[in-house]
């Protein structure tokens, strides 16, 4: 019986690597979800060493967002966001998730991504344990209180609801107003939501 050869490093042959890395983590996410994914079980699916995934990927984020082409890691954009303390994070959170959903890059992919969770059940189960682990669990590690955890699902609502009526049924005023208006409109409720008066 040939005993299988687990590559552990970059070779000549990175691209087929890569390549057969991300075929089963797209397996995996959409058969197992985000959570039921492991690391080092995408390495022995994939006949690699788990350190090789970090090499070209960082984090089961970073393989994640690859996988499953969603344009960009959240957690950079979270700390940026949060990067003055919480007291000052709504209207940039709204800002910054306005400047991914009309990058012209990042929107066409979030949209593509978005539509084929409303529509593939394996998608939309990876997608939301992805969200709840990686994005409404960073927003609330910024906050306090044993509210934290709803506060951030709360602000999420809100951008997610924008997000909707803007760039999916497309709905007006939402479409055509500016960034500045909607900044100026829903960041005062998305930063009540993070550290206001939620009684």
């Amino acid at each position: 019986m040939a005993r299988q050869v687990t590559r552990t490093g970059p070779r000549g042959s990175d691209t087929d690597t890569r390549a057969d890395i991300l075929r089963v983590a797209r397996k995996s996410f959409s058969e197992n979800g985000y959570r039921g994914t492991t690391l080092r079980g995408l390495a022995r699916g994939a006949g690699v060493d788990v350190a090789l995934i970090a090499y070209w990927f960082g984090s089961k984020e970073g393989l994640f967002t690859a996988a499953m082409d969603v344009p960009v890691e959240p957690a950079a954009i979270i700390e940026a966001a949060f990067a003055d303390g919480a007291e000052h994070a709504g209207p940039r959170l709204v800002g910054m998730f306005i400047d991914l959903w009309e990058g012209p890059e990042t929107g066409p992919a979030i949209l593509t991504m978005f539509r084929s969770a409303t529509t593939h059940e394996a998608s939309r189960r990876a997608l939301s344990e992805f969200a709840q682990t990686e994005i409404l669990a960073r927003y609330a590690a910024h906050l306090t209180g044993r509210d934290a955890h709803r506060r951030a699902g709360l602000a999420a609502s809100q951008l997610l609801g924008m997000a909707m009526l803007r760039y999916l049924l497309q709905v007006e005023p939402f479409t055509t107003a500016s960034r500045a208006d909607l900044v100026e409109d829903l960041g005062p409720t998305v930063q009540r939501y993070l550290t206001g008066d939620l009684s």
